[in-house]
């Protein structure tokens, strides 16, 4: 079968030349973790019309396609050629892709595959409807062979409903009102990631999941089997890494399913383990090749990777790979100006990345938001931490909670494989559980979606609610956006007892902990303070600039920045710290690089203060030798500004760069 011209073989090459290829596929394969060789773009140009009255309720309604929309685009983004920030509730699209007969010896399914689409989706292929989905964050595909025909133009269509003003759906940062104010950002309405095609064969692996076990040296790996799950099925599973061979295996299909714990040769040296180890300092990932066979015949074959890597909790510190390591994040709300929710390309993901590490960070807190799974790939391939937040609903009712933890299990599912991962976040700030503190069924729901979050991946950390009101966590998280350094010192110095700080102080006039939730010595964090907002003159009046503090120059801004940076790493009663962000964000310019990701000052004086140069911690970090020398000028720093060079030279290692071809596709 042929895709616009891509040859889409049903049976994929099985040897080494399959891996050469799948690595150049890389760079803008949608689902990084389940690549297949055959596959075909559906982003670009898609008709494209609002329907605002709600009278249409199929293809044949639509009475006249009067836009062209870029898909992956929001219809709201400029990028997407509309840039329409108004009240729609129905967005529809529409675009033709050419099928050619098969060219496969073999019957073979063709699956529409959709990255996100905010917030009800429903799907047609030639007139005929396919199905639906509700979730603006999650992934889902759906089987479209029955609906082709044997030969011409295909159609597809999707009507997206989204209510502006829908507060007992997740939303995230999506603001309800017309024009974006505080802290709440445009719409994000429709298709907004990947839209793509792929055929299977008949029977074909639909998912597969990794679960690395560090304390036994083995990877947990389960398959899932779809199509016609005949019988004599068996699956290879190879894992590599660069030219080392550490598995090959062959597992007989029960039931259509696999679930195994493949144990790793491992001698207990610990030169020999830390050379495997995944960890932000060197990001090692795994290959893996996973073939489906039936009688000798390959059916299907798959690219993944995975990581040798856990991460726990051990009294009060964050573990990872059986150590203690201090957690070093910036808050990341990942929106761009002119696309919104959307990255520009697979290289702006890229960018940030690095960006973040380039600035002492070694993660990220993805704010009220799920992340592209691209996103994740570059995280698990550079080394960065990520903790994944669940976008939050502003309503508590039934409704609210059906949806939030239906979407939260998808969420779930789709990520748990990514080694970056290393917390999970259902709730932030009490958002969706306004009464917390006074209402049973409100703490009941932050406990059930916590133990809901274990029960489906018991290897990581949850954090209940994140910033105060805490009742069951992994780990305590504190949001102060008190911007005296001395007052903060204060706050969580040495002489402070933790049962008085949990009594005694709300920040944000909330209380830490809630009555009959008491703190059991989980490790306590600073997971959102700062805030310093600083905007170049020009743009004070295209955002109405807002943030916790201010600076009047950026000079003024690192010298704040680094003194709060200072008194934090001091506190030793904190096993880690989110900073205030990445990035100005719309009318937020609180962010420690503008929105078009210039640097406010320079990044290696950035890295000084975020590692704190006399904290010992820093000769583990992981910083490019530009962030060991003193700088005398740069971009945006005015004559005079201190300088915040190293002062002596530090061990340092090169930042690790991941295998293949970085990309900079654009979507």
């Amino acid at each position: 079968m042929k895709l616009l011209g891509r040859s889409l073989e049903i049976n994929a090459p099985s040897d080494s030349s399959a891996i050469a290829m799948f690595r150049q596929l890389e760079t803008g394969y949608p689902r990084p973790q389940l690549q297949r060789a055959n596959w075909l773009n559906l982003n670009g140009a898609w008709k494209f019309a609002f329907n605002n009255e709600n009278n249409w309720v199929q293809p044949t309604d639509v009475a006249e396609w009067t836009h062209t929309i870029e898909v992956p685009f929001a219809p709201e983004s400029q990028r997407s050629g509309i840039g329409d920030t108004g009240f729609h509730p129905n967005c529809w699209y529409e675009r033709d892709f050419e099928l050619s007969p098969t060219q496969s010896a073999h019957p073979a399914r063709v699956l529409l595959h959709f990255g996100a689409v905010d917030y009800h989706a429903r799907v047609w292929v030639n007139g005929q409807f396919i199905g639906e989905h509700e979730g603006g964050h999650t992934s889902f595909s759906f089987d479209i062979t029955p609906a082709l025909r044997p030969e011409g133009p295909q159609r597809v269509t999707v009507w997206a409903q989204d209510d502006p003003q829908d507060l007992a759906k997740p939303r995230g940062k999506q603001d309800w009102l017309l024009e974006a104010h505080s802290i709440w950002y445009p719409r994000t309405s429709g298709i907004w990631q990947t839209v793509w095609i792929e055929t299977v064969p008949e029977t074909y692996l639909e998912k597969i999941r990794w679960t690395p076990h560090f304390e036994r040296w083995e990877i947990g790996f389960e398959a899932l089997i779809a199509g016609n799950t005949c019988d004599d099925l068996r699956l290879s599973v190879r894992l590599t890494v660069d030219s080392r061979l550490l598995v090959n295996d062959v597992y007989e299909v029960i039931n259509g399913e696999i679930h195994r714990r493949i144990a790793l040769s491992d001698p207990g040296i610990d030169d020999y383990r830390n050379a495997l180890l995944w960890s932000p300092e060197k990001p090692t990932l795994i290959d893996a090749q996973v073939q489906l066979w039936r009688h000798g015949e390959l059916l299907d074959e798959v690219k993944s990777y995975t990581a040798m890597r856990t991460v726990s909790i051990q009294r009060d510190r964050f573990m990872l790979n059986g150590h203690p390591y201090y957690l070093r994040l910036v808050l990341d709300q990942g929106y761009w100006t002119d696309t919104l929710m959307t990255p520009p390309s697979d290289e702006a993901l890229r960018q940030d990345i690095e960006l973040t590490k380039l600035m002492g960070f070694n993660g990220v807190r993805k704010h009220q938001k799920v992340e592209d799974p691209r996103f994740l790939y570059w995280a698990d391939a550079m080394g960065l931490l990520v903790w994944e937040e669940m976008p939050s609903a502003y309503r508590f009712t039934p409704k609210a909670v059906e949806r939030i933890t239906k979407e939260w299990t998808e969420v779930i599912e789709r990520d748990a494989s990514h080694p970056c991962i290393v917390a999970w976040v259902p709730f932030n700030e009490s958002w969706g559980v306004p009464n917390l503190t006074e209402t049973r069924a409100h703490q009941h729901y932050v406990q059930a979606l916590y133990y809901l979050t274990k029960t489906l991946d018991p290897s990581r950390p949850v954090i209940g609610n994140d910033g105060w009101e805490s009742t069951t966590t992994d780990i305590l998280a504190i949001h102060d956006y008190d911007n005296n350094p001395q007052r903060l010192a204060k706050r969580y110095g040495p002489e402070i007892k933790i049962s008085d700080l949990l009594h005694n102080q709300r920040p944000g006039g909330r209380v830490l902990t809630l009555d009959c939730y008491p703190h059991q010595g989980q490790p306590i964090m600073l997971t959102e303070f700062g805030g310093i907002a600083y905007t170049r003159p020009a743009d004070t009046e295209a955002y109405k600039a807002w943030g916790y503090a201010r600076s009047s120059d950026t000079s003024e801004l690192q010298q704040q920045y680094s003194a709060l940076l200072s008194t934090v790493n001091r506190v030793q009663m904190f096993s880690g710290f989110c900073y205030t962000q990445l990035t100005d964000t719309f009318q937020e310019a609180n962010g420690l690089l503008y929105a078009d990701r210039t640097p406010k000052f320079p990044l290696e004086a950035i890295a000084s203060a975020t590692l704190g140069r006399d904290n010992p911690e820093v000769e583990r970090s992981i910083l490019p030798p530009s962030v060991t020398t003193p700088w005398s000028s740069a971009e945006n720093v005015p004559p005079g500004t201190p300088q915040a060079g190293w002062s002596q030279a530090h061990p340092v290692q090169q930042m690790p760069h991941c295998s293949g071809h970085p990309g900079s596709q654009s979507w």
